[in-house]
């Protein structure tokens, strides 16, 4: 009897003990929902329920004034009988496959050149990075004018200086896509920002020791500067291509899609079927496929970065 009561009396002291425990529990969980709140309503109104009502709108024919009306998968059988959607993947394909690498390349050999101990650091610093913080619109309306073949100053510039003819730029068709990326080389400060970062965290006696076996500096910017900012790399690198494969502003303001559809990029095309032509339910089918095609380059990157990047405190 006394054993059984000295265990009842020790299961009502636990018992005690939880019930406590879970009612300071239970402020917190009350606390923490109301401070996050904000972000959820947000989140939901904003961000989640435009999401699913877009999925649901990818399986109707939607024009805006009449009602919806369910065709099912109809809308993305329509996406891959339609020529547009093919050519404006190409087109887009091709942007991202020239402006990530040169934005990796760019942005990290700027950090690399900032990361020096020179004078007017801060300065050479903040004139980098302050393009990238201007209105897209302001930056398409200034490269439009700068390339302009009729009067824009590059062309004069090269027929100055070493008497050659400038291209069209945004008016050939080969020149269009360079142009873009050229243009889009204005927003390397954020890249580069990120790259001087983690640049500004590695260990520096690992370069001592280099130094002293005999390393030249090219061959320690890529046995370790490279493999210790990897992550950085595969980072921006996402990043890059989930922000070109959404490449809008330029297109929209500067050639409307063209010469000859190679400009006429993806969310061009979306924007133009939604807002142009009123086709919500196939608008909202492109955007899924959008989401498919990014998250699919996404997954394929951490899947390809599995031997290439290095981290720091991985596990062996």
């Amino acid at each position: 009897m006394d054993q059984k009561t000295s265990i009842s009396s020790n299961s009502n002291i636990v018992v005690h003990k939880k019930r406590k425990l879970s009612d300071e529990a239970r402020k917190e969980e009350r606390a923490f929902w109301i401070f996050i709140s904000p972000w959820v309503i947000g989140f939901l109104l904003f961000t989640g329920g435009p999401i699913i009502a877009s999925l649901a709108l990818s399986l109707t024919e939607y024009n805006v004034i009449d009602s919806p009306k369910f065709v099912g998968l109809q809308n993305f059988s329509g996406l891959f009988a339609d020529k547009l959607f093919y050519k404006s993947l190409t087109v887009t394909a091709y942007y991202v496959v020239l402006a990530v690498p040169f934005s990796i390349i760019i942005g990290l050999a700027l950090a690399v050149l900032l990361n020096q101990k020179v004078k007017g650091q801060a300065f050479f610093r903040t004139m980098f990075y302050a393009p990238s913080i201007i209105s897209g619109v302001s930056v398409a309306f200034l490269w439009s004018w700068l390339l302009n073949p009729d009067f824009g100053i590059i062309n004069g510039l090269l027929h100055d200086l070493f008497g050659i003819e400038g291209p069209g730029w945004f008016t050939s068709t080969r020149a269009v896509i360079p142009s873009m990326v050229l243009m889009q080389l204005t927003a390397v400060g954020g890249t580069m920002v990120i790259f001087l970062a983690s640049l500004q965290s590695l260990p520096q006696d690992l370069y001592e020791a280099a130094a002293i076996d005999g390393a030249s500096r090219l061959k320690q910017f890529f046995k370790i500067t490279v493999p210790l900012i990897s992550p950085v790399i595969l980072f921006n690198t996402i990043m890059g291509i989930i922000s070109s494969f959404q490449i809008f502003t330029q297109a929209f303001i500067i050639t409307k899609g063209g010469p000859d559809w190679m400009s006429y990029f993806y969310v061009l095309y979306l924007f133009d079927t939604a807002f142009g032509q009123f086709r919500m339910g196939y608008a909202s089918a492109q955007a899924w496929i959008l989401f498919i095609i990014i998250f699919t380059f996404t997954m394929l990157s951490l899947w390809a970065s599995k031997r290439l990047v290095h981290y720091e405190y991985e596990s062996k």
